[in-house]
């Protein structure tokens, strides 16, 4: 539809969505009617069916967010029915930059708070609504919501100008208008200086001060004047109010955050360019726009930047290091199929980054020279690129397209509830929301439309860097026959990237040789030979190639046969990056193959990074592996290596980012969870073949811990209490060598821990801890049902109520599960004393700060604001819920859910929200590292490719950034829990 400024919500002739389901329609109408009783141009929209009535309930169903925003305001849906769309959003936007004026008296910091958010609240909802009508297109809904984030940001700089001015702190030049001649610059990095703003996008600003602009009153405090200044602006934007937010605003982009104030001068931000910048912060400074404040000033601040972002001459030496910058993203061309569920448009694989990223390369490469190829936005570049012959046309239009369908996607997701999200539902109803959203007919239509755009981008991408790899390195002379090292040989391993090029050649050798079973054969020697120049070359684009490289030699040492390997290898490139990856940043996982080459299996399954490890997934794997076994040891051995493989291959998928840490913790679990109880059967029947059955005798296992909490990571060992009943008149079993009840369940108990835990051939299942029972290690192994009970209601110390809330039943008999259950939900559902129970709280964390003080920041676990804070809070919370009147989770679920539901009545929803950002960035942090290593991450010591990868966790360039980053929200997480259990 072609849009003008008479364009009305009332010219649509069809309505391009089609509802959520006839449930949420009559919901829907339900609202509408009670909003038309004040509002007739609601009631009218009722009296008349049409497709506009069609949409806007359509549109009701599918975005909780909108219903809510409209149910807050009718009268906004109201306006929108009768008005005009597009002088609508620009009067709201105008509304918002005039937001500081003080025309009608003082402006304070709370009214210019709540002007900016209502403007937003129109802007936000006039343009959703807009779009899913698809009344304006992507580029139209990016460029408003860029608008709005420009005149927001530009309204709060004049009115925190003009407050320092009236202050004392600042003289103007113009009061009237605060930010010319100010020498304040706010840059829009990323989607706002390319006027490409996403839907529920966070702003990225960097702020700098021109000293000679003469503003500060006092010269030596201007540093702490515009610091305050923007912390104020921070608030401003972002503090979650009655009216709902602005923008979330993120100023991580400045030099060197973790080091640095909030505002920094002119000239020391040149002089960190000019000295010490790196490549992802010239890709950054790409989209770079002056977005707020002294524009002049920022035009000028750029234009000094110019020879920074853009290198005179081609700048292919910056490939590799523009690879790194993509630590988000890993790319694996051609192996397995993409999920559609769960992916993450914007950063998995053929995402909207990926795209960027084509874009910004070249720019890089070739912006020196050629100055239009310097242009910020995404699409406008795609046609300069492909004017200027860098892509052909066919590429620039199937990656344009692509580009605007994902942004469509990214849009729709985030409209659903106003989430800064870009990653698909892993549930069917929920996908179908998102393709009802966009216009499919269903969910098989959309993700087959999605699959094609990803490929075309991944593709495209993949081709890019294949000739980019051509332009900037050839292999040269790589000979390994005959006793000696071939001199142009060791040059040529040096130029590749190797530091100790004896070593390996005098390995490669060994291969040709033919030493190892794996290279006995003719054939196998062969394929081996044609596979070693791509080896050494993707090797030696890897940090520490010769440690990785010799972890290679050690697996291949292992393996009983390699031809097949070798075939594979050399015809899929995507699977040699997973070898080299596993090599170089995850000697933990490298060592397990190399110790079970049979695990490697599971990764050449097609379908490996594209299925979610589910419960049910998990299952069926696990069941028809074990269904053949015919007695108890065998049983045990191919749990073993059941188990082996599919922590393996879990660890595969979270290694590559086919899955995130949260994901990887619930499959571990899972893993975990179906093991035990297989391992409970095996041993139920081995004790009942040798001492028959116990009269009325039942069994349960309860997971405790991480184990309890769906939060187990690739090296976790699991807490356990065995929980039996037996009738009360019943003394001994009734088998061949029967044993008393105490006896009977003991055993029954050692018997579960040692086949979890003995070492064998095929290795450990798990490290068992039983501590969490009664009385710890003084009590028995196994615990009577009514012992258990009576000692939680009588005896159980505050800690052992805290672990409580985290006890899930795993398996075993269903009756005793149930009472066992109903133990747990009596003793959470108690009311106790908070002051009490916070002070126990208080003093426990104390307790651990004294005996295990963290090692150093990277101590996620034990520092103050870290991993036992966030799960004290939660437990804390669970705790007081039944005295002060809030809801409990009403199942054990991970921490972050509990927190979510726990948090929403009892903590303040800034705070909920940074206890839950810290939890995400710790798991995915953690994950990582318990994968990769044993022991905790040392940046010192650890692998060079472990040390990208916890970037990538982190999300964050650069270790200096992701520490600093981790003291910041620490700190917070440390603040609000003091504030939490004080309360």
């Amino acid at each position: 539809m072609s849009v003008t400024e008479a364009t009305r919500f009332s010219d649509l002739s069809a309505s391009p969505i089609r509802p959520l389901s006839q449930a949420e329609v009559k919901s829907v109408l339900s609202d509408l009617k009670d909003w038309g009783r004040e509002h007739a141009a609601i009631a009218r929209l009722l009296g008349e069916d049409g497709p506009l009535k069609d949409f806007v309930v359509a549109a009701f169903t599918l975005s909780p967010y909108l219903r809510d925003t409209a149910r807050i305001d009718p009268g906004l849906l109201a306006r929108a029915l009768a008005e005009p769309i597009l002088p609508a959003i620009k009067a709201a936007i105008a509304r918002a930059r005039a937001a500081w004026r003080p025309d009608d008296g003082e402006v304070t910091e709370a009214v210019l708070m709540t002007r900016l958010r209502l403007a937003k609240r129109e802007v936000a909802f006039l343009t959703a609504l807009a779009d899913l009508a698809r009344i304006f297109d992507a580029r139209r809904t990016t460029a408003l919501l860029t608008a709005l984030a420009e005149a927001a940001t530009s309204a709060a700089i004049d009115h925190l100008l003009l407050s320092a001015h009236e202050s004392g702190k600042l003289k103007l030049p113009d009061p009237a208008r605060p930010s010319e001649k100010s020498g304040l610059i706010v840059l829009g990095m990323g989607k706002l200086g390319a006027a490409e703003l996403n839907y529920s996008s966070d702003i990225d600003l960097v702020v700098f001060f021109d000293p000679m602009a003469d503003v500060a009153v006092d010269p030596s405090e201007a540093v702490e004047t515009f610091s305050r200044l923007v912390r104020r602006l921070i608030r401003i934007m972002q503090e979650r109010t009655a009216d709902g937010y602005v923008f979330r605003t993120d100023l991580r982009l400045r030099p060197d955050p973790g080091a640095t104030p909030l505002a920094i001068s002119f000239d020391s931000a040149m002089l960190y360019y000019e000295g010490r910048g790196q490549n992802w912060e010239r890709a950054a400074f790409i989209k770079a726009r002056p977005v707020a404040g002294d524009l002049k000033a920022g035009e000028a601040f750029l234009k000094g930047l110019v020879p920074f972002v853009f290198r005179k001459y081609l700048d292919y030496a910056a490939i590799a290091d523009i690879h790194s910058i993509k630590r988000q993203i890993h790319v694996h061309k051609g192996h397995g199929e993409i999920a559609v569920k769960g992916h993450n448009v914007k950063l998995g694989r053929g995402g909207i980054r990926e795209i960027e990223f084509f874009v910004q390369t070249q720019q890089l490469i070739a912006g020196g020279r050629v100055p239009a190829l310097r242009l910020r936005a995404t699409e406008p570049m795609l046609a300069e690129l492909a004017k200027a012959s860098w892509i052909d046309e066919a590429t620039a239009r199937e990656l344009t397209d692509a580009y605007w369908f994902l942004r469509d996607v990214e849009h729709r997701v985030q409209m659903v509830c106003d989430e800064q999200s870009h990653t698909l539902p892993e549930t069917e109803a929920e996908l179908k929301r998102i393709a009802f959203m966009l216009g499919f007919a269903d969910t098989a239509a959309f993700s087959a439309k999605l699959v094609e755009v990803l490929k075309t981008v991944e593709r495209r991408y993949a081709a890019l860097f294949e000739q980019e790899a051509k332009l900037s390195s050839e292999t040269g002379n790589l000979v390994f026959t005959g006793q000696k090292d071939d001199p142009d040989t060791l040059e040529t391993l040096k130029r590749l990237g190797f530091e100790r090029p004896a070593d390996i050649s005098r390995t490669i050798r060994t291969w040709h040789y033919g030493r190892y079973r794996a290279t006995q054969s003719v054939e196998a020697r062969e394929r081996l030979t044609e596979l070693t120049p791509q080896l050494l070359r993707v090797f030696g684009e890897s940090k520490r190639a010769d440690e990785a490289l010799l972890r290679f030699d050690n697996f291949i040492s292992g393996l009983p046969a390699g031809i097949q390997l070798f075939s594979l290898l050399g015809n899929n490139p995507a699977l040699l990056s997973l070898i080299v990856n596993i090599m170089s940043s995850a000697p933990k996982l490298a060592e397990v193959i190399a110790a079970k080459p049979h695990v490697f299996d599971g990764m050449l399954d097609p379908g490996l990074l594209a299925e979610l490890p589910t419960r049910a997934y998990l299952s069926e794997r696990i069941e028809g592996f074990v269904s053949g076994a015919r007695h108890y040891e065998e049983i045990l051995d191919r749990l073993r290596i059941i188990a082996a493989e599919q922590r393996f291959l879990i660890g595969i998928r979270l290694l590559t980012g086919a899955i995130t840490g949260k994901q990887a913790a619930r499959a571990f679990t899972h893993v975990a969870d179906l093991i035990v109880a297989a391992a409970l059967n095996a041993v139920l029947d081995e004790i009942e073949a040798a001492h028959g059955k116990f009269p009325g005798g039942r069994v349960a296992l309860v997971g405790m811990g991480k184990l309890g909490s769906f939060e187990l990571t690739a090296g976790s060992d699991i807490d356990l209490i065995l929980l039996y009943d037996h009738d009360g008149d019943a003394f001994e079993s009734d088998g061949a060598k029967p044993l008393d009840n105490i006896k009977y369940f003991t055993r029954i108990t050692q018997r579960l821990i040692a086949a979890l835990s003995a070492p064998t051939a095929e290795g450990v299942l798990y490290e068992v801890d039983m501590r969490l029972r009664p009385s710890g290690n003084k009590g028995p192994v196994a615990t009577r049902i009514t012992s258990f009970a009576k000692y939680q209601a009588e005896e159980a110390w505050t800690w052992e109520h805290m672990a409580l809330t985290r006890a899930r039943l795993l398996c075993g008999d269903e009756s005793l599960m149930g009472e066992a259950e109903d133990i747990f939900r009596a003793v959470l559902a108690r009311k106790r004393d908070t002051a009490k129970i916070a002070k126990d709280v208080a003093e426990m964390r104390d307790l651990i700060d004294q005996e295990k003080p963290p090692k150093d920041i990277w101590d996620l676990k034990l520092i103050a604001g870290g991993l036992i804070d966030i799960e004290f809070i939660a437990q804390f919370l669970a705790l007081v819920a039944p005295a002060r009147g809030a809801p409990q989770p009403e199942e054990v679920m991970p921490t972050a859910d509990a927190l979510a539901v726990l948090g929403a009545g009892m903590m303040d929803p800034n705070d909920l929200d940074t206890v839950q950002k810290a939890l995400s960035l710790y798991t995915e942090i953690s994950q990582i590292v318990r994968l990769c290593v044993d022991g905790g991450f040392d940046p010192k010591e650890a692998p060079a490719g472990l040390v990208d990868l916890v970037c990538r966790a982190g999300d964050c360039p650069d270790l200096r950034t992701l520490e600093a980053e981790i003291r910041r929200i620490s700190k917070a997480v440390r603040k609000i829990f003091q504030a939490t259990v004080r309360a």
